[in-house]
């Protein structure tokens, strides 16, 4: 069940794909959304303090926390006229500690929205993503930068590996497989595997118990480097709504670097994609 939405909310004024989206998947499940906008504060190496006046910053924050009064002010306008109940959360900090609210905020959410990282538009989002999706323990739905169209359930892709994150993936996506008119499960497998097993039967076997429409399909690949082109393609070819997987990293002095293959997802997506960690 989703009845509580998280949605990061950027302060630039242009419209923005993860915001619409966000709301779009509200109103299906009738859920109330917060609004979360960030007042980021300047970062300032150790040797330039005492070198720059404190009146400096002090502005700084201040147009900062402006700016992000007001796109909250957006939000939760846009929110009431697509029908959504809804309140807004302005936070002041480093990308840091953004980065460390959002982690911990997610948890007491159903679902978290952000939008894909635009590599042309530097920001926080990077950071700001890798910690809902792997200090949250929850769902993570990132919208391409370039989403046009609304939330739609006719197709949902699970790229299924049977990891663990794969399956925490799994279970958040069940309200989204409960609408979905088509459920297809692929499985992309590298090397030379065993032809006699068939990987994800036992996955579309325990869907089909639920009363999911399933589609099983299998790919074989060279190597674990051609695995997130495979799956970019099902989905370009296959007329993809969602995509449901596992996301992958690993912890690097206190802080996670994504893995290969969600990597090369999250750069070159081009539907909405579920992750959990």
């Amino acid at each position: 069940m989703i009845a509580d939405v998280l949605i990061h909310v950027p302060t630039d004024k242009e419209p923005d794909a993860g915001v619409q989206y966000g709301l779009s998947v509200a109103n299906a499940f009738k859920a109330h959304v917060t609004g979360l906008t960030f007042a980021l504060e300047p970062l300032v190496a150790p040797m330039y303090f005492g070198a720059v006046p404190g009146e400096i910053f002090e502005d700084f924050r201040r147009d900062a926390e402006q700016t992000a009064s007001e796109a909250a002010a957006r939000f939760q306008k846009s929110a009431e006229g697509a029908g959504c109940t809804v309140d807004t959360r302005v936070v002041t900090a480093t990308i840091d500690g953004a980065a460390d609210a959002i982690g911990r905020l997610a948890r007491v959410y159903d679902l978290t929205v952000l939008t894909q990282p635009n590599p042309d538009k530097p920001g926080p989002e990077p950071a700001l993503l890798e910690a809902a999706l792997f200090e949250s323990g929850r769902g993570v739905l990132i919208v391409p930068y370039v989403q046009k169209k609304p939330i739609e359930f006719d197709r949902v892709l699970i790229a299924w590996d049977g990891g663990r994150p794969a399956t925490r993936a799994l279970s958040e996506a069940r309200p989204f497989l409960a609408k979905a008119k088509q459920v297809e499960i692929l499985v992309v497998e590298s090397g030379k595997p065993d032809l006699q097993m068939v990987p994800g039967a036992d996955l579309a076997r325990h869907l089909a118990r639920h009363n999911f429409k399933v589609e099983l399909r299998r790919a074989v690949v060279p190597s674990n480097a051609d695995i997130d082109a495979t799956i970019l393609n099902e989905i370009s070819d296959s007329d993809v709504d969602l995509v449901v997987m596992g996301g992958y990293g690993h912890n690097r002095l206190r802080q996670f670097v994504l893995g290969g293959v969600t990597r090369g997802i999250l750069e070159s997506m081009t539907a909405p994609v579920l992750m959990a960690h």
